[in-house]
């Protein structure tokens, strides 16, 4: 399957068709059974997420959170691996229409190799990938060309501490959305909704940046997601959506009324 250049992915079409209230959730692959990655896609689609956020489990998640970093370590319990994820997603096509990316550490991206990583993910209809840890000057002169052949958008992270200089270079290596972090600290914290916090999120809309921005990090409930809403296109639950999948066997059926209580 040929990408030219301009292939819209499935990222695109939603970031021009809706330009708010984006919802997107993280879930760890493997976690907490080992075989139930799509099905907990295929709920999170009919309950209504905009897009969907796999994290592919590693050792030593720097930027994890314990929650997080707790469902990764089951997942590698459970057998999760690269190779694992992708016979998983082998039909994903067939059941879930919604964008989706894969977000994990750039060491097992590389012990699998990277061009063969982004072969695969587009090969199983991966749009996009989330790498926190791949420092930009080594995607820009070693790996871009891997995920355009392969029609796959890489995410950068932006911080509170990153310059305006940097992030307009994000920006223009960027060709679907920046996420925004709300903090430099891990996953799982709350958002505080602190002024500094606030002013960020003002600094970063009045840039007037090409591609939108999700926000991230801290998102559990309606109020951190409307308040992110006021300054994004959306945002992004993690560790409170972890959190519930570990609160026993029963979560799929919990998972609508979860996703109702972010954006009802």
């Amino acid at each position: 399957m040929a990408h030219g250049p301009k292939t819209m992915n499935r990222l695109n079409t939603l970031f021009n068709t809706k330009k708010d209230n984006l919802l997107s959730i993280y879930f760890t692959a493997g976690y907490p059974e080992l075989n139930t990655t799509v099905d907990i896609a295929e709920a999170l689609e009919k309950a209504g997420a905009d897009f969907l956020e796999i994290g592919f489990p590693y050792s030593d998640p720097v930027a994890d959170g314990p929650i997080i970093q707790h469902s990764s370590e089951k997942a590698l319990e459970n057998g999760m691996a690269l190779h694992v994820l992708f016979e998983q997603l082998e039909n994903l096509r067939e059941r879930i229409t919604i964008p989706i990316l894969l977000m994990g550490y750039v060491n097992p991206i590389v012990q699998y190799g990277v061009e063969r990583f982004c072969k695969k993910a587009a090969e199983v209809g991966v749009d996009g990938i989330i790498v926190p840890d791949l420092p930009m000057y080594e995607y820009e002169n070693l790996y871009a060309p891997y995920f355009k052949a392969n029609g796959l958008s890489n995410i950068f992270l932006v911080t509170p501490q990153t310059s305006e200089e940097r992030i307009r270079k994000i920006d223009k290596l960027s060709n679907s959305f920046i996420y925004l972090l709300s903090s430099s600290s891990i996953t799982g914290g709350n958002l505080q909704v602190s002024a500094n916090i606030e002013d960020y999120y003002k600094r970063i809309k009045a840039m007037k940046l090409d591609n939108p921005a999700i926000i991230g990090f801290g998102i559990s409930d309606n109020k951190t997601f409307s308040k992110a809403c006021e300054y994004a296109t959306g945002a992004i639950v993690g560790s409170a959506f972890v959190k519930l999948l570990g609160m026993g066997d029963d979560y799929l059926e919990k998972i609508p009324e979860f996703v109702k209580s972010v954006r009802p």
